[in-house]
């Protein structure tokens, strides 16, 4: 399979194009073509002789759209095909303080969430750098006239601290001054807690914002929902999470999916005081998105507002997030498991 060109920084292409016999001057020309998604045949002001050499090895883009689902609120999922056929969802979230994309890591999951339709059809591959970056550069055009893409989050399929270097490599891509230029601290990682790879984040210069799944405060709670807990206990995960803050000085985000009674009571709420203590955080409660093969329920939106207001009330910050694009699958994995069932019964 051919190396998309969106896998290369900036260094790198310079270095490809001296390889090939071309002045450095190329990379930042290709570059441009990079940033806008342009296919081969929009790359006028490259040679004749390059196009067809870069051709024979590289990929212009490394994913298609196969299909979109629009929303009601202006949320926009869309399903992408790679090179290899593998199918990857995205999804646009307009905010008029300005728009932001979710973005997968992985084809599949491997973490095995019981109420994430991600892993229904098990992890396959980790995607590069390059297929990460180029959901962000695809939407970012498709939507250049309501604004474009000034926010990214990796809170799509897979889990980003399970595919690190990628991870780490897409973040300086999407980061980069030549690139599209997303600032950092406008980069959200999202992870179920893998420990280690928390404390090296940090340490490989990520100060954008990290927000752990946690979903339940104990870990008698969180094995029933969550494989990770299995290996980490919900104390080492959050003291790494105390380490990331120390670190980056950076207050870090709580997810909390609430699913209604199994961790929306009051005595949840003196579990998580307990449990967050001495953690510069703040909860996002999240009420759960029914997904097919999925027995959980969600609690209404007023008991989500009224364990928001005991989890304040305790001295917990914390608020309900709006909720985006449920009426067109708007859960992880939902549109490509839907996509795929569908072509399976025809």
């Amino acid at each position: 399979m051919k190396t998309p060109l969106c896998d290369f920084d900036h260094e790198k292409l310079a270095e490809l194009m001296l390889s090939m016999g071309e002045p450095k001057y190329r990379a930042d020309q290709i570059m441009r073509h990079v940033v806008a998604f342009d296919r081969y045949d929009a790359y006028t002001d490259i040679p004749t002789r390059l196009i067809a050499a870069l051709k024979e090895k590289y990929a212009d883009v490394p994913l298609t759209e196969k299909t979109r689902v629009e929303a009601s609120d202006g949320a926009v999922r869309y399903l992408f095909e790679t090179l290899g056929g593998d199918l990857v969802e995205s999804v646009f979230l307009p905010h008029n303080y300005g728009n932001s994309v979710c973005v997968s890591c992985q084809v599949g999951c491997a973490m095995g969430c019981v109420f994430c339709a991600s892993g229904y059809y098990g992890f396959k591959r980790n995607l590069s750098a390059g297929e990460i970056l180029a959901q962000v550069l695809y939407i970012a055009r498709d939507k250049k006239s309501c604004g474009g893409v000034k926010k990214v989050v990796m809170m799509g399929s897979g889990e980003p601290l399970a595919n690190y270097d990628e991870t780490v490599k897409f973040i300086r891509l999407v980061t980069s001054p030549s690139g599209i230029n997303i600032g950092m601290r406008s980069v959200s990682v999202s992870t179920s807690g893998i420990t280690d790879k928390i404390e090296k984040l940090a340490n490989d210069g990520f100060c954008g914002t990290l927000s752990l799944s946690l979903h339940a405060a104990t870990d008698e709670k969180r094995k029933k929902i969550m494989r990770v807990a299995e290996r980490y206990s919900v104390k080492e995960t959050i003291n790494a999470m105390k380490k990331f803050f120390d670190k980056t000085r950076r207050r870090v985000v709580i997810e909390y999916i609430l699913i209604g009674g199994f961790n929306d009571t009051p005595a949840d709420v003196i579990q998580v005081k307990s449990l967050l203590k001495g953690l510069c955080c703040h909860v996002n409660l999240i009420p759960l998105n029914p997904t097919d093969n999925c027995d959980l329920k969600p609690c209404s939106r007023k008991h989500a507002y009224e364990f928001c207001k005991m989890l304040n009330d305790a001295g917990v910050s914390a608020t309900v997030r709006r909720s985006m694009g449920s009426d067109v699958a708007g859960a992880c994995g939902q549109l490509k498991n839907r996509t795929v069932l569908e072509s399976k019964t025809k």
